[in-house]
């Protein structure tokens, strides 16, 4: 039993750790095909190409449809993470660096902590709300690092909280879905939901698609098939296999990498300000989730879902 265990915690680790390193991609990504197609087009042109991979997946390794009483939970979380969080990220991008957008987005682990606080019971800590508290600080310094931007620096910033709080919500909406559906169920059903939901951008994306240089395509084709189809998956994987803190955690890097991605691949650094203001937002998360944590039991075992997952 303890060898098992030892092995399950491994697998999620791992699963972690693709995820960070793809989503640290995305930002990067986002910003390179920004610039042929508008936020609701590519958001809508990266979520179908992630629903093409993720169905074929399914087909080929014979996934079954999730059950449903976990279809109200996909129902939200493509709707939000996967609608509304990939257009607000992709519209704030046009007016935040990568890296600057990144260390906003991160806000959200704490957001998670607040949210399961009121709706799994776990409390408010002293800890918590002095992290939520330093952590907006954060996101008001950074607002003020782009003041030159003027309302156009102000309304990305607004928009990657919106984000932040789109992801913390399909977290907390997600966890106990996850054990009755499997990580692949989970986010094939997310993101075909969302591609319905951004169906309204088609026009958009079929006459900027016509436009658009290849490296944009290639940019939102990478966009659907790797930050979106695989990195969510294996962020689902991780979830069901820990707690949604300690996945929360794992973010903590993404910051850092978009960051050294962006300087090398896009030429942008974020001034001192800025910076100054991502490490309170990641002060806040420490602060946040620091102190003992109480371990919650592991997920049930479906009959439904594949036991390939």
């Amino acid at each position: 039993m303890a060898q098992r265990i030892e092995t399950v915690d491994k697998g999620a680790m791992a699963a972690a750790a693709v995820t960070v390193i793809l989503w640290a991609s995305a930002f990067v990504f986002i910003r390179s095909a920004g610039h042929a197609f508008s936020p609701g087009a590519l958001a809508l042109g990266r979520l179908l190409s992630g629903s093409i991979a993720l169905i074929a997946i399914m087909v080929i390794t014979g996934e079954r449809f999730p059950p449903r009483s976990t279809w109200r939970a996909i129902l939200i979380s493509g709707v939000l993470w996967f609608g509304v969080y990939m257009v607000a990220l992709n519209w704030g991008e046009r007016h935040l660096d990568a890296g600057t957008a990144a260390m906003v987005i991160n806000i959200g682990p704490v957001l998670i902590a607040l949210l399961s606080g009121f709706f799994l019971a776990e409390g408010f800590p002293p800890r918590l709300m002095a992290g939520i508290a330093v952590s907006f600080t954060g996101a008001v310094i950074v607002g003020l690092s782009n003041s030159d931007g003027g309302s156009a620096a102000a309304l990305g910033v607004l928009l990657c909280v919106l984000a932040a709080v789109c992801w913390a919500v399909s977290v907390v909406v997600q966890k106990p879905a996850l054990t009755q559906a499997s990580a692949l169920q989970m986010t094939t059903g997310g993101c075909v939901v969302g591609t319905l939901a951004c169906l309204p951008f088609s026009p958009q994306l079929i006459t900027e698609a016509t436009a658009a240089p290849i490296t944009s395509t290639l940019s939102l084709i990478y966009l659907g098939v790797f930050p979106t189809a695989l990195a969510f998956t294996t962020w689902a994987y991780a979830l069901a296999r820990t707690t949604a803190g300690k996945m929360g955690v794992t973010t903590y890097a993404v910051p850092a990498l978009v960051i050294l991605m962006s300087w090398l691949a896009l030429g942008e650094v974020p001034t001192l300000l800025a910076l100054l203001g991502g490490l309170f937002c990641l002060s806040g998360v420490a602060i946040a989730r620091s102190g003992s944590t109480r371990p919650l039991p592991a997920p049930a075992v479906n009959p439904e879902a594949s036991p390939a997952e």
